[in-house]
Parts: C-alpha cells; sequence; structure tokens
C-alpha cells in the first residue's frame, strides 16, 4: 500500500520567467502525476473489500490495546491456545476437568502452556489458613481416610451394674444381710476398628501447571 506524493512541483513553476520553457504546463506533467495518483489509488484496499483482496498494516505487538488495527497476525497471537492459557491459568494454576487426558501434552494440546502435571491424588483441595499449623503452607498434607479412636479421644462415660455379695451369716434367725462390697467389671463389646473418615465427595481430574 502506498501513498500519494505529488510528482510534479506545480508551485515552481509560477516563479520561473516567462522565457523558461519549463513554465509551461505539459500534458506529459499532466500524465506523470495522474500515474502517480492512478498507482497509490489503486494499491488502497476497499472499504466492503473481498476474500481475494489483500490488506496489510503494521502487527501491534501482543497486548497491545489501542484503537490500531488488529491484523490476522496479531489476532492469531492474542487467541492462541498458549496466550490464553497464559492469561487463565499462569504457571502454579490448577485445572480441573472431567476429560481423562492421558498425559500433560494431551492438556497442553486442548489447553495451552508448556508442561502439567497430575494433581492431588485422592486429596481434596483446601484453602491456606496461615493462623492453623495444619494449613500454613502452600501443598501441605494431612488427614487421613480411616481412624482408629485412642482412649483419650472416646466420650468420657461410664458403666453401671448391679452385683449382691453372699450373705453375712448373722445369727439368731431372721432376714440375712447382704454386703454389697464386691467389684467387678461389664462384658466387653467393640471391635476397635477404625472409622471412615471419608466426606461427601465427586471425583474430577486435577492439574498443575508447572512450565
Amino acid at each position: 500500500m502506498s501513498n500519494y506524493n505529488l510528482q510534479v512541483t506545480w508551485s515552481g513553476k509560477d516563479a520561473l520567467s516567462d522565457s523558461d520553457p519549463d513554465k509551461v504546463i505539459s500534458g506529459s506533467d499532466f500524465n506523470t502525476e495522474f500515474t502517480a495518483v492512478k498507482t497509490a489509488v489503486n494499491s488502497k484496499a476497499n472499504l466492503n473489500g473481498s476474500a481475494s483482496e489483500t490488506f496489510s498494516a503494521v502487527t501491534a505487538a501482543a497486548g497491545t490495546s489501542t484503537t490500531q488495527v488488529a491484523t490476522t497476525a496479531f489476532v492469531e497471537t492474542a487467541t492462541s491456545s498458549t496466550n490464553i492459557a497464559d492469561q487463565v491459568y499462569p504457571i502454579g494454576a490448577i485445572f480441573t476437568t472431567v476429560t481423562a487426558y492421558a498425559n500433560s501434552a494431551a492438556v497442553v494440546t486442548a489447553i495451552g502452556g508448556t508442561t502439567w502435571t497430575a494433581f492431588g491424588g485422592g486429596k481434596v483441595l483446601v484453602g491456606l489458613d496461615s493462623s492453623d499449623s495444619d494449613f500454613d503452607t502452600v501443598e501441605e498434607t494431612g488427614g487421613s481416610k480411616t481412624h482408629t479412636l485412642s482412649t483419650s479421644e472416646m466420650p468420657a462415660h461410664t458403666h453401671t451394674y448391679d452385683q449382691a455379695s453372699s450373705p453375712s451369716g448373722k445369727s439368731g434367725g431372721g432376714d440375712s444381710v447382704y454386703e454389697a462390697v464386691s467389684t467387678g467389671s461389664t462384658g466387653s463389646t467393640g471391635g476397635g476398628s477404625a472409622h471412615n473418615n471419608v466426606q461427601p465427595y465427586i471425583v474430577v481430574y486435577f492439574w498443575k501447571r508447572t512450565a
């Protein structure tokens, strides 16, 4: 695409003397000027455009936000999967999906980035809490799927039962007197197995972008 520039110094002719042959405007002058106009006009794209017309412009740098014309090269860069991944899933971001991608390369093909690793297998995610030592470090792990209660973890409780002792053998007839001085224990119950700690859940795939 070229711009039109004057080819003949028209204003300079006025300063020439009447006897100077260059003062005369010739058909050649008009031909030179109109040819330059034609070349410039023909190199411009029509506003309505068509699929066969070529149009070129300087491609803006990625991230440019102005009224400058956006070329196809700029648009392709701005909307590429890699660029979108950089904005939506920067390095360190977690991608959640129910699609079973085979490996990191499959995730890259789907949403961009460079390297992804499977993340959080068999675990739920929890927000960081700097005031709680269990949750104050990123990617800190803990907890267990099952747990067996220790004695100190069981609720405080008592068991009661009735047990009669042997008669005291009081002389002189009458009712015998029973002394409740013996102790005993209740029967044992419970198996001591670990109890289930699993909260209600739904399984998804987690991927962490590492590059």
